[in-house]
């Protein structure tokens, strides 16, 4: 058995690098050592754990199932450590080059990035964001390998490791080009609604990550006995609203991004027949994050954004 006493705890940062960067190259850089020294210490974890902990696999640098069973505890014990000895408010985003994954949906992309960038610009120059794409039918399972630090998701049950927060409500409307011929020729204008029949005998857009044909408004028509003409799906938001923008087909889409984009793009806003229930975003994450300083200060400004975006919808505009 390991003596903690005569164990040195920095060799704890160099296999958290390890199991990270699965190269001792990387892992130095990633902790400030070169490649020898970062091979030396760990022999020594080797030594001290009594497991071979990483071995060649080719060209490739595999953990051993002990090494890999490490992975989790390790880092909430780092992040945890880190809180303990940085204190409260030592966390300075001014100086801090954190890198932070996000995963959700181009919405976001609209909405949240370049406000985000205008943020961070003035309060953390040197941190780096990612917007990525998210598989839709595994939301959650970048988040367990670390390759996102959070998903924007729309409200849906979790995992019992995620921790959440909701950060967006928003309404639906119908968007239609400017000027568009059934509907003016009806004496629809912008902002009224649009009579049920017309609404579905208009052929539709649908925004559907994984090519499904329904959503929440067909739901909503289905509770009436009516349905309407989906001719096309599309994964992104912005090709949907391109796509009415250059066409006479028609989409549902979140109000809040409606209004965003209408005025540079080309199109009307109308309201729906029925009544879709709104959507809530939800920011998850993994509980192992909660107290890493950069993520929660992340996450608070998100959540600001987010918040004011919701409460203030001439920031759409």
């Amino acid at each position: 058995m390991t003596n903690l006493n005569a164990f040195d705890l920095n060799l704890l940062r160099v296999l958290d690098a390890l199991l990270h960067e699965r190269s001792t190259v990387k892992a130095g850089k990633r902790v400030g050592l070169s490649q020898p020294a970062v091979s030396a210490a760990l022999a020594r974890l080797r030594l001290s754990l009594g497991d071979e902990l990483f071995f060649r696999s080719g060209k490739t640098f595999e953990p051993t199932q002990y090494a890999l069973s490490l992975e989790v505890p390790l880092r909430n014990l780092l992040a945890q450590m880190e809180e303990l000895i940085s204190g409260p408010d030592a966390f300075d985003p001014a100086v801090s080059d954190a890198r932070l994954r996000i995963s959700g949906a181009d919405y976001f992309a609209e909405l949240l990035m370049p406000v985000l960038t205008e943020r961070l610009q003035a309060m953390a120059p040197s941190m780096r964001t990612h917007l990525v794409n998210m598989v839709p039918s595994k939301p959650f399972e970048a988040l367990t390998l670390y390759d996102v630090d959070l998903v924007l998701i729309p409200e849906m049950d979790l995992p019992d490791w995620a921790e959440h927060q909701r950060v967006l409500k928003s309404d639906f409307c119908v968007i239609a080009r400017s000027g568009h011929q059934r509907l003016a020729s009806a004496g629809v204008r912008p902002g009224d609604v649009i009579p049920i029949d017309l609404f579905c005998d208009i052929s539709h857009v649908l925004f559907s990550a994984d090519g499904k044909r329904q959503a929440q408004g067909d739901v909503a028509l289905a509770g009436i006995g009516r349905e309407r003409r989906v001719v096309m799906t599309l994964p992104v938001f912005s090709g949907v609203y391109r796509v009415v923008a250059g066409s006479d087909l028609i989409a549902l889409l979140p109000a809040t991004l409606a209004r965003h984009v209408a005025p540079t793009v080309g199109l009307d806003i109308f309201l729906p027949p029925v009544a879709v229930p709104a959507t809530t975003i939800m920011m998850v994450w993994h509980r192992r994050m909660n107290s890493d300083p950069a993520h929660k200060w992340l996450r608070r400004q998100i959540a600001e954004l987010l918040d004011d975006l919701e409460k203030n919808p001439e920031l759409q505009l």
